[in-house]
């Protein structure tokens, strides 16, 4: 194929000490040489001084370069043609006088003919190129027009881009008239392939062949996109120096990036020897300011083609080109609007669902159809939710980890996953190939798709695509490393290579769509927020709300009940002479349903306000509540002779007093809802992994396990009041004690063989801190915290 290698690359295993070193070419840009068919002036502005000349200048003008230097360009043009160039160079573009026809005066009264052209090189100085007129008129425009409208009349009448881009090398071929022409397109990673051919019969055929990325590295694809045409009309032909070798102004080389007529590197020149061609002809494919491949002649002789034929073959490429995007286009049409379809279809149904998780993987379609995969996963809350063929959940940890560790854009897309991330071998039937996007830092959407085996056919094996020798002596000892020298292969045969642990490649198509689905979850999930901070804002003030009404409402019926009381029992130490034992009973159960009322308001009082405290939580030692309650038990502890154990209890973050409240309900009730035997209570304590498990076992009368959950919720009894006193808030006032904690609560009992309680709560800070192996801040009192 075509290359003009340019390389920087570290070469190990050159001899038995496993030196590594650095090889080297000149890039291309900045070889001060060109080819000898054409002359080349750097030129000072605005006089036109003459600060560098090729050295064939004798040989074309027949006179020095030492004469011309510090000369100007009146010297070698006549004043009439000067004067029309110098209008021609203060326009807004050269490209309003290139080509321009020069006639050049020769040693004596002889001219020469020139197509010249002008560009400015990096550093601002004027280069002006000459080549050898072929004729001395312009083609005419009508000429040129006819001979880009046949071309693209046989264009339009095909629809198949296979055929289409064999007709464009059939029609350069014809106008160029080279042995070969083949247009050659660029694969995702970088190698590329011969897609069109057309040549002599008996040339060997390269179509269908793919070519390593190192034949055309990226410093020379700079070039192509750069110059939209190249032309080596002879590579056997010997280059010409730049005299002087570096501008007396800048200090520097020439910059050549620009140069119709620069030299081709050594590497190139070899590789085109290699594949017996004598002359070359590139004109690059550019799509979106990428080179997207090349239309590349080779002839097997020298061949040299005008500036202005070449033009005509440029603009021919660029005209032809924009008819291959738009080919390309309109076949990705219909399926870029089956993506918009189901894109849209999924962001309605995450909008509809109460979790858009839910909306991408319940409907049809689905995720899986958004980017044509085998398998799919939604990492999100540390939650799982898969589709199709996906790793198992613990290698998609791995994985997901090594995302964030190594991917930082906001989408990550290959075809060979195992190449890049090695674990993913094991699953490489289900997972050759990931596309993924992040949904934050700790989220993402993954797509799947599985190996496919190919048989890929090389121009030559691509790994060994260039080579290694030395200049002089052909050893590889230290003295002679200096002399080491990349050359391209000599082999260009068929090479065929089956190609494992890779999937079909993610089409541009499938990637924009899976980032447009990237903005709507993102979207989705900033609105959900949004609704879910406003809801928490407004259960917060209702809360309050219902915590201050709870608080007046208790307070305020204090003291008219205080009243009722007072007032009752005053009447019954007046009058009890005269009431009847009717009326006395009759007072007693108005004194009862008083009390009774202010006993429920205090609890209702005291459930309002547990979670009030929670700012109190710090880390605390749990005999000390448990301590405290028994001492507000002593007395009923004392009248049933109950017997109360306890193991040592540990040091955790809870809020001491909620904690001895706890104790005081659980152990009050089981004194309560003894059986009759005097009670016996025990309280212990055992460590989980991140919490530690209460429990606290009475011999009590029990309770029907149908109840378990019942006995839990507000103003619930499982007894009248004439067999237990109670309001049925204790158990409630526990159980919220422990949801506050993050912790959970519940029992295990049979009817007649007592209960145990039992409830978690979070390790302390310190037992975290060594746990995790960090300070653990005081304010996570509770998991998930």
């Amino acid at each position: 194929m075509v290359s003009e290698l340019h390389r920087e690359l570290p070469l190990e295993n050159i001899n038995e000490n496993t030196q590594v070193i650095q090889l080297k070419e000149s890039p291309i840009h900045s070889f001060s040489q060109i080819q000898p068919h054409g002359v080349l002036f750097v030129l000072q502005e605005p006089e036109l001084k003459i600060l560098q000349v090729s050295s064939n200048v004798y040989s074309q003008f027949g006179v020095s370069a030492e004469t011309l230097l510090q000369g100007t360009l009146d010297d070698v043009i006549d004043s009439f043609q000067l004067e029309q160039i110098r209008l021609g160079l203060n326009s807004e573009s050269l490209d309003y006088i290139n080509p321009t026809k020069i006639w050049v005066r020769k040693k004596g009264d002889d001219y020469a003919v020139f197509d010249a052209v002008f560009h400015h090189n990096s550093e601002g100085f004027l280069v002006l190129e000459l080549e050898p007129a072929i004729s001395q008129e312009n083609i005419a425009f009508l000429s040129f027009y006819h001979l880009a409208r046949t071309s693209i009349n046989q264009l339009e009448s095909t629809t198949n881009l296979r055929e289409f881009c064999k007709i464009i090398v059939q029609e350069v071929r014809k106008i160029t008239g080279f042995d070969r022409v083949m247009l050659y397109k660029f694969d995702h990673d970088g190698h590329g392939s011969v897609v069109a051919e057309e040549k002599l019969a008996n040339l060997e055929p390269y179509l269908g062949l793919h070519y390593p990325e190192s034949d055309i590295p990226k410093p020379a694809r700079k070039l192509f996109a750069a110059n939209w045409i190249r032309l080596i009309p002879n590579i056997h032909a010997e280059a010409v120096e730049i005299i002087p070798a570096e501008n007396p102004v800048s200090n520097s080389p020439a910059n050549l990036t620009n140069s119709i007529l620069r030299s081709p590197s050594p590497c190139h020149i070899e590789y085109l020897h290699n594949m017996g061609v004598g002359a070359s002809l590139t004109i690059s494919l550019i799509k979106e300011g990428k080179l997207w491949g090349l239309i590349a002649c080779h002839h097997q002789t020298p061949k040299y083609i005008s500036y202005e034929l070449r033009k005509a073959c440029e603009f021919l490429g660029r005209v032809i080109f924009s008819e291959i995007s738009a080919r390309e286009e309109n076949e990705d049409f219909d399926y870029r609007m089956q993506l918009n379809h189901i894109q849209s279809r999924l962001v309605e149904y995450m909008s509809q669902e109460e979790n858009f998780i839910d909306g991408l993987v319940k409907n049809q379609p689905n995720l899986l159809d958004l980017a044509n995969a085998q398998g799919a996963a939604v990492f999100f809350g540390g939650n799982y939710t898969l589709i199709g063929e996906t790793p198992k959940e613990e290698d998609l940890n791995f994985l997901v980890q090594w995302l964030k560790n190594n991917v930082d854009e906001e989408v990550f897309y290959t075809n060979c996953l195992p190449s890049l991330y090695s674990d993913a071998e094991k699953y490489k039937n289900i997972a050759s190939g990931l596309l993924a996007i992040p949904i934050s830092k700790r989220n993402y959407v993954l797509w799947f798709r599985q190996e496919v085996i190919q048989t890929v056919n090389w121009g030559g094996d691509p790994n060994n695509a260039f080579e290694l020798s030395y200049d002089g002596k052909h050893d590889s000892s230290q003295s002679n490393l200096n002399n080491l020298r990349l050359r391209p292969r000599k082999s260009f045969e068929l090479w065929k290579e089956t190609v494992r642990l890779t999937s079909l490649p993610w089409q541009s198509v499938e990637i924009k769509a899976a980032l447009e689905l990237r903005k709507a979850i993102v979207n989705i999930v900033l609105r959900q927020a949004d609704e879910l901070a406003q809801l928490a804002h407004d259960l917060e003030l209702s809360n309050a709300e219902l915590k201050k009404f709870a608080y007046v409402a208790s307070h305020d019926l204090q003291e008219p009940l205080n009243q009722v009381a007072n007032y009752v029992q005053l009447l019954e130490m007046r009058y009890s002479q005269a009431l009847d034992e009717d009326a006395s009973e009759f007072i007693n159960y108005a004194v009862e349903g008083v009390s009774l009322m202010q006993t429920l308001i205090d609890d209702v009082l005291a459930y309002s306000k547990v979670d009030m405290q929670a700012a109190e939580f710090q880390l605390i030692d749990a005999n000390t509540p448990l301590e405290r309650a028994l001492t507000n038990l002593r007395q009923r502890i004392g009248e049933t002779k109950a017997t109360i154990t306890h193991d040592e209890l540990p040091t955790l973050m809870a809020d001491s007093t909620q904690l001895m409240q706890l104790f005081l309900n659980l152990i009050g009730n089981a004194i309560k809802f003894r059986s009759h035997q005097p009670p016996k209570i025990h309280i212990a304590a055992t460590r989980l992994e991140d919490e530690w498990l209460f429990s606290v076992a009475d011999n009590g009368i029990g309770i029907d396990p149908k109840f378990s959950d019942r006995i839990f919720v507000i103003f619930q009894r499982l007894h009248t009041r004439d067999e237990y006193q109670g309001t049925g808030m204790g158990l409630a006032i526990c159980k919220k004690i422990i949801e506050c904690h993050r912790g959970r609560i519940w029992v295990e009992s049979q009817v007649g063989e007592g209960a145990t309680f039992y409830f978690t709560l979070p390790v302390g800070g310190r037992d975290r801190e060594r746990r995790n192996g960090r300070k653990t801040q005081n304010n996570l009192f509770g998991r998930g915290q």
